[in-house]
């Protein structure tokens, strides 16, 4: 009842977003982030009609969507890595995600690109994450840099042409101690650039619990909300 009470708000709370952006709700996708939640939480969003979850760590990520996959119970949900991802973990990762919403560098669509060719029969989805702030402590690359491995541009560039990867749009998290406002419609422009050029490149995912109105207004179409369904997450051991 928590939950279903938590979902029923956060719902609202999207509708409301949307109507104040003159938005219909329906071009809204959300994203329970469900990392360091039990597998019981996930098997309840999904009763609920939760059809998309998002995890950050593979080695939790991975058993949570092994035991989803062999519950008959439970709707099969569409899984979106969005934490940090090194090239060790690609292989594990793609067998159970379908979008990797976390894509900063070219070595990683490299990696990506042959483990999807291995292990998939079908393309997998990536987002590129933009630094908002020029930084990569939280991860995504920076616009502004034309560094071959590293630079915003070049991995685009990277992914569109692997044919086992598809560009499905671009991410981004708010800086942390700017407002969230501006930084949204900045990657609302570099979105619109990334569609300019590959069309198909249609998700804009931005805003968390506490933004989430700010990357709706600028144009998000998915939002990654954690706290505001699940409460405060366990400390990690």
């Amino acid at each position: 009842m928590e939950l279903a009470n938590r979902l029923t708000q956060v719902r609202a709370r999207l509708a409301d977003a949307a109507a104040a952006a003159g938005r219909a709700p329906d071009e809204l996708t959300l994203v329970a982030v469900t990392k360091t939640h039990p597998v019981t939480d996930v098997r309840l969003l999904a009763g609920l009609g939760v059809t998309d979850f998002g995890e950050n760590r593979d080695q939790e990520a991975a058993p949570k969507a092994a035991a989803v996959a062999a519950d008959p119970a439970v709707p099969p949900p569409r899984w979106h890595f969005i934490g940090q991802l090194q090239r060790n973990k690609c292989r594990s990762v793609v067998a159970y995600a379908d979008l990797v919403q976390s894509v900063d560098r070219v070595p990683l669509v490299r990696a990506l690109a042959a483990a999807a060719g291995g292990l998939r029969d079908r393309p997998l989805d990536v987002l590129v994450q933009v630094s908002l702030d020029g930084g990569t402590g939280r991860g995504g690359a920076s616009v502004d840099s034309a560094d071959p491995a590293y630079g915003f541009w070049p991995v685009v560039d990277a992914v569109a042409t692997q044919s086992d990867l598809r560009l499905a749009g671009v991410m981004a998290v708010a800086p942390l101690d700017k407002p969230a406002e501006p930084a949204f419609v900045r990657l609302a422009e570099i979105a619109a650039q990334v569609r300019a050029a590959v069309p198909g490149a249609s998700i804009m995912s931005a805003g968390m619990s506490g933004d989430l109105e700010a990357a709706i207004a600028a144009g998000a179409t998915h939002v990654r909300v954690g706290s505001a369904l699940l409460g405060n997450r366990p400390t990690l051991r």
